[in-house]
């Protein structure tokens, strides 16, 4: 995929590929899900603010630079770029107890949301270049962020948030 590529691409293609994690052969969405996931459980004991700016890096990165990732692999949306995926499970974390159980469940709706694409995440996909990358993967991840809350604040005896 990148031999024969200048160094700038190749450096781009490893960042937008989460370090090549994106190239497994098998379900690359869910590898970059993972990663997120344990991204997500150590920026947790840093607070949410910076689990927050670890999300919209990956999205700012992916948004500049997922349109130059296309024109490099061939293909719109290659899934190969997982660093939107990553931006969204980090979205998906943000301010949630830091819990096995609550991580799962997070994991598990966001994959269901980013696979399935219900609630407008379909059309958000059909947008151009980086954004069209990322923007599914944002609404899936906020969408789990704000069940996962409204759940949590619930079991917690408290009413959901507004």
């Amino acid at each position: 995929m990148w031999a024969g590529r200048p160094p700038a691409d190749r450096f781009l293609l490893l960042v937008l590929t989460a370090g090549g994690l994106g190239t497994v052969p098998v379900a690359p969405g869910t590898a970059g899900s993972l990663l997120a996931l344990l991204l997500a459980w150590g920026l947790a004991a840093w607070g949410p603010a910076a689990m927050l700016l670890a999300a919209l890096a990956c999205a700012g990165l992916t948004a500049l630079f997922g349109g130059r990732a296309e024109a490099l692999l061939g293909q719109r949306d290659p899934p190969a770029v997982v660093l939107d995926e990553v931006a969204g499970m980090l979205l998906a974390m943000v301010a949630l107890p830091r819990h096995w159980t609550v991580a799962v469940a997070a994991f598990a709706c966001f994959r269901l949301l980013d696979i399935w694409k219900p609630l407008g995440i379909r059309r958000a996909e059909a947008l151009p270049g980086g954004v069209g990358i990322l923007a599914d993967d944002l609404l899936a991840g906020l969408y789990t962020n704000l069940l996962l809350q409204a759940i949590t604040h619930l079991l917690a005896g408290r009413a959901p948030l507004p």
